[in-house]
């Protein structure tokens, strides 16, 4: 297991080395959060990771893989609704 973890860890120093100034915006994300794109013009909003336990928002990341699959057009997480629904699930 120990090897695994050290494989892994190498991969992640390659990956964060290659990162270019294009994809350096995700460097603002706050510990335990991640980012997502809303609404036809990508607004990005950035979400608590305990939002991944919520039924809504469960929901909400199943329509974008029937939608999108793996190929998110932002290279983010692109949720297919509009700014005041998303807006409307996740501030209750």
């Amino acid at each position: 297991m120990g090897m695994k973890l050290a494989g892994i860890k190498k991969k992640l120093q390659r990956r964060v080395s290659n990162l270019s100034s294009s994809t350096a915006c995700c460097i603002d994300v706050p510990k335990e959060h991640f980012a997502v794109y809303v609404g036809e013009a990508h607004r990005r909003f950035v979400v608590p990771l305990s939002y991944l336990s919520q039924p809504s928002f469960k929901e909400l990341l199943h329509l974008a893989e029937e939608e999108f699959g793996f190929n998110h057009p932002m290279g983010g997480i692109t949720i297919p609704c509009t700014e005041d629904h998303f807006i409307s699930l996740t501030h209750d």
